[in-house]
């Protein structure tokens, strides 16, 4: 099994306190991820993160191919650090640590994901022409929306 990483930085003109509230609260997930990945919850979701946080979703891989996602929130520093792993979804593996730093622009998010793609022996084929470009495609879409948005 071979672990992919993907790494993604930008600075937001926000407070970490700002930050912390936003990227902390699992509804705004929804606000932020493409719509054609019709990313749905499958229970309620609370307004708050913690460590031993489990969060069900299902997402749309392709048309009419719909998978339920199995997160957990492992690892919790408020304001600075959370990791979601998946239990159970569409990667073999996957950890996204995601972390916020004041600097002197407003607060960099740092997002830092290792993951693994299932395909057996066409996984570095599926990975290449598939997952690494809807990858890149989902952090752009987030990284735009969050561009957008009305921080006041």
């Amino acid at each position: 099994m071979r672990v992919h990483r993907l790494q993604r930085s930008e600075v937001l003109p926000i407070d970490l306190a700002t930050a912390w509230a936003f990227f902390s609260d699992p509804r705004n997930l929804f606000t932020i991820t493409p719509p054609d990945l019709n990313l749905v919850p499958v229970h309620e979701v609370p307004s708050t993160t913690h460590a031993g946080q489990i969060i069900v979703y299902t997402v749309r891989l392709a048309p009419l191919i719909r998978k339920t996602w199995v997160t957990e929130i492992t690892h919790c520093e408020p304001p600075n650090v959370f990791v979601d792993e998946q239990r159970f979804g569409p990667y073999r593996f996957w950890h996204h640590r995601h972390g916020f730093t004041e600097v002197a622009d407003g607060v960099r998010c740092d997002d830092e994901v290792h993951y693994a793609v299932p395909g057996g022996p066409l996984a570095g084929l599926i990975h290449k022409l598939m997952v690494r470009p809807q990858l890149e495609r989902i952090f752009a879409y987030r990284s735009t929306a969050l561009a957008e948005r009305d921080w006041r």
